[in-house]
């Protein structure tokens, strides 16, 4: 997995006057938990514009100038008006300990069944894994190029010995559902051609909920 390295220096005081100072700066305050005494420090916040408005997952290197520290962001608070970021939580990494975190999911290629009518329905946008940090994966990309009506891929496709996906193995990722207007082509037919009109309606379904995940 790709990292990121952001340039910081240590918070000698984390109280409220010092914070609201940091921020007035254009300072983002930070903490680093999971080592043996939270890290606190602070670095401006255009650093983290390639790790938090992104669609990818990093992992982050911390340089305070004394060595670095490797980590992933769990948690970030924005202002609810100006959407500045306002405090972020970072999780230290070590080599030999496992880790919980989210992929994200990416389609690659056009379905057939799509472009025959059918409705595709992107379920499970980001994967919970557990892995060792040098066995993180960036994405998971799925080939849905020969995706047809009625078809779906599932974590099953997807088990790998580097990692734990933490989700049951029949967990639908993307599906294309049958729609009104779709056809019916014979897997044999590789141009396409249009054979029977489903008449099969649709289900009102939505995607599913990713709880939690953004």
């Amino acid at each position: 997995m790709k990292s990121i390295t952001i340039k910081g220096s240590e918070r000698e005081s984390v109280g409220k006057k010092a914070t609201k100072a940091l921020r007035n700066a254009g300072m983002v305050p930070c903490v680093v938990y999971g080592g043996e005494k939270p890290l606190h420090f602070s670095a401006p916040e255009l650093s983290f514009r390639d790790l938090v408005y992104t669609g990818a997952a990093h992992t982050v290197k911390v340089d305070l100038g004394e060595g670095k520290v490797k980590a992933i962001m769990q948690d970030i608070q924005f202002h609810p008006v100006t959407d500045k970021i306002l405090h972020i939580d970072f999780y230290q990494l070590f080599d030999d300990k496992e880790i919980t975190m989210n992929i994200p999911v990416r389609l690659v290629g056009n379905s057939p069944g799509v472009r025959n009518g059918g409705r595709l329905l992107f379920r499970k946008r980001k994967l919970a894994i557990k892995a060792l940090p040098d066995k993180l994966p960036d994405f998971f990309d799925i080939d849905i190029s020969k995706l047809r009506i009625g078809e779906n891929i599932s974590v099953e496709s997807l088990l790998n010995d580097d990692f734990v996906i933490l989700h049951p193995d029949s967990t639908v990722v993307v599906q294309v559902k049958t729609a009104r207007t779709a056809v019916v082509v014979d897997d044999e037919d590789e141009e396409g051609e249009e054979g029977e009109e489903s008449t099969a309606a649709d289900g009102a379904d939505a995607p599913a909920a990713e709880g939690g995940e953004s």
